[in-house]
């Protein structure tokens, strides 16, 4: 099985030796985004919302590089660094994924990278 490498400049650069996402078998596997302001080192202003939100805007670039989009999402892990922020998350996660939404685990991480409040990775299909 071959397997390509997705890269986008509208969502954040990898900062180590990882992809942005990789197709293979039909899917899409992204890697974990946080907040980060594509073309910047900075994350989104803001809260947990304001991140979640920053975070669903860089998948749905990557998801889009690859020939995919939100709603072919089938999985998502979603990682947050205070579970007492489930319901702000869930509430900007749910403007996403308004129709048969995916399959989701939510688990509290001890660190997120550059101390962002919520880091996110999915799993979709492709759309072509």
């Amino acid at each position: 099985m071959s397997k390509q490498v997705i890269q986008t400049a509208n969502a954040p650069a990898a900062v180590g030796p990882y992809s942005q996402a990789i197709v293979a078998g039909g899917l899409v596997y992204t890697a974990g985004q946080i907040a980060l302001v594509p073309g910047t080192t900075e994350l989104a202003a803001g809260g947990i919302a304001e991140q979640t939100r920053q975070v669903m805007h860089n998948l749905k670039a990557i998801l889009e590089t690859a020939g995919s989009s939100l709603d072919q999402v089938v999985k998502v892990t979603v990682y947050l660094q205070d579970l007492n922020d489930f319901a702000a998350m869930n509430a900007v996660y749910a403007e996403f994924f308004t129709v048969a939404p995916p399959a989701r685990s939510t688990i509290q991480a001890a660190k997120l990278p550059r101390a962002a409040l919520v880091e996110i990775d999915c799993i979709a299909t492709l759309t072509h």
